[in-house]
């Protein structure tokens, strides 16, 4: 009588195996369809602008030029909706008076073409080569990932020069996340796009900020921990005792990031920010 219960008990753990791994893109993407008006931001500088990959598609972005002297922040943020769900990020960069791209994403905010990590790769190589056609010299661009963003920020920063880079609730890979979150199966070999950071951070050539919540139950703060540990120096960790995944801005990490890019690369004698 076992027997059949065992065969069938294996074709629906396998089934239902075989099914995450079909829509596993539909589990990691979720983009926001509708194009986002800039509105008042306008008035602060921000343009629409158009970032043209080598696969040719022409995606939608928004860009702030930078005040005198001061260096340019390419963001890229994290897997659900589009950019703008960072207009007040935005303005507070503004104020410091850093330029800002931020950049979107293949599929996102009415853009063309389907997210995949090759893609999202294509759209950062993209987003730097526009900041490059905007005079902006790599010794004052700053690459800021936020969650599913950190991967993008760290693959471009092993392979192209920038000044700084931040991670903000970063993942060490999406396998090893996604094996976090479905441990009845071997989620981390059924990953396809896998945005491997901690294999790529150790090849960083620029100083690091690693951002977190000891709260996060998206992505473990041991994913941050253990960036941070395979990081080159100079290196730094901001760890929230309350911060979650997605809170993080109430805890001070804007505070922390604009303190980390005055001192490595505006020369303020600022120290670095306390967690929350």
């Amino acid at each position: 009588m076992l027997y059949p219960l065992l065969g069938t008990a294996l074709a629906a753990y396998g089934g239902m195996t075989g099914a995450l791994y079909l829509i596993q893109r539909r589990l990691l993407y979720h983009p926001g369809l509708t194009r986002p008006a800039l509105g008042d931001l306008a008035v602060l500088g921000v343009r629409e602008v158009t970032l043209t990959t080598a696969d040719g598609l022409s995606l939608f972005s928004w860009f702030l030029p930078p005040g005198a002297g001061r260096p340019v922040i390419v963001y890229f943020h994290g897997n659900g909706g589009h950019i703008g769900y960072r207009t007040e990020r935005l303005r507070r960069l503004a104020r410091e008076g850093y330029g800002v791209l931020l950049a979107e994403y293949r599929g996102y905010a009415g853009n063309p073409g389907t997210p995949c990590e090759a893609g999202l790769h294509a759209d950062g190589a993209a987003a730097l080569d526009f900041i490059a056609g905007e005079g902006i010299a790599p010794d004052r661009t700053v690459l800021w990932g936020e969650s599913l963003g950190s991967g993008v920020a760290v693959e471009l920063a092993a392979r192209r020069r920038v000044a700084a880079v931040i991670l903000e609730a970063p993942f060490t890979s999406v396998a090893a996340a996604a094996q976090h979150h479905y441990r009845f199966i071997p989620a981390a070999m059924l990953v396809r796009d896998r945005f491997d950071s901690l294999s790529r951070i150790g090849r960083l050539n620029a100083p690091v900020l690693i951002l977190h919540g000891e709260r996060d139950r998206i992505v473990p703060v041991g994913h941050g921990r253990a960036l941070l540990a395979a990081a080159a120096p100079p290196k730094e960790g901001w760890f929230a005792a309350e911060g979650g995944h997605q809170n993080l801005a109430q805890f001070g990490a804007l505070d922390a990031a604009i303190a980390f890019i005055d001192r490595r690369l505006c020369r303020s004698t600022a120290e670095p920010v306390a967690a929350g």
